[in-house]
């Protein structure tokens, strides 16, 4: 994982939008309906702190699809926005060494309020077991991870287990607490939602 940002290393505040630094925690608590109709138990997460404002997330779920649909679909940057919540935007921009380099700006709806973030993602891909990312630009002190593919076996059929992993440093402004929280819940519905495109664009093996 902020159309409205005019400075890339900062969170703009608006009558209706507001940056993750300039809200409570309790502003950005998950209301009691967040996820009805998903299956949120397909998806592990695991929460490790690693400094006292550093987070790892790990984050995994099971799809009945081989390695290589899951990653036609990763890879795709442009068009997660149409399948992820929210994901307002992602777009590649001109990498300065011809590498991967991806912007991205996440947005949610909270207490009546317009949420939003900004990263700018240099990836390094490896065909079709891993994709690693690392913030060069953005409103998190530091931000980087890792998606990983690995075959298994879906009832006698060929399957993938994705993980997705994640460092994450926020800005000394935004409570380390709410972050942890947020990410922990997004995460689920975010690979619930790469299952779900997955097996709609691609027939089972």
């Amino acid at each position: 994982m902020i159309e409205k940002l005019t400075n890339t290393n900062k969170f703009d505040i608006h009558t209706d939008e507001i940056g993750y630094d300039a809200c409570s925690e309790a502003d950005l608590e998950l209301d009691a309906s967040f996820g009805d109709g998903l299956d949120l138990a397909a998806v592990e997460v695991e929460v490790e702190k690693v400094a006292e404002r550093q987070r790892q997330i790990t984050a995994t779920v099971e799809i009945p699809r081989p390695p290589e649909a899951v990653w036609q679909v990763l890879t795709d940057y442009e068009a997660l926005p149409d399948f992820i919540p929210n994901l307002a935007k992602s777009r590649r921009l001109d990498h300065p060494r011809g590498g991967i380099r991806v912007e991205q700006i996440g947005s949610q709806r909270l207490m009546k309020m317009n949420f939003s973030a900004r990263v700018v993602l240099d990836l390094e891909e490896s065909f079709p077991q891993e994709i690693n990312f690392q913030m060069v630009e953005g409103d998190l002190k530091a931000f980087s991870g890792t998606w990983l593919l690995t075959c298994c076996s879906n009832d006698g059929k060929a399957g993938t287990r994705l993980c997705y992993k994640i460092l994450v440093h926020p800005k000394i402004t935004m409570p380390v607490g709410m972050i942890e929280r947020r990410l922990s819940q997004d995460l689920k519905v975010n690979l619930l939602a790469i299952r779900d495109r997955v097996i709609s664009l691609t027939q089972e093996i």
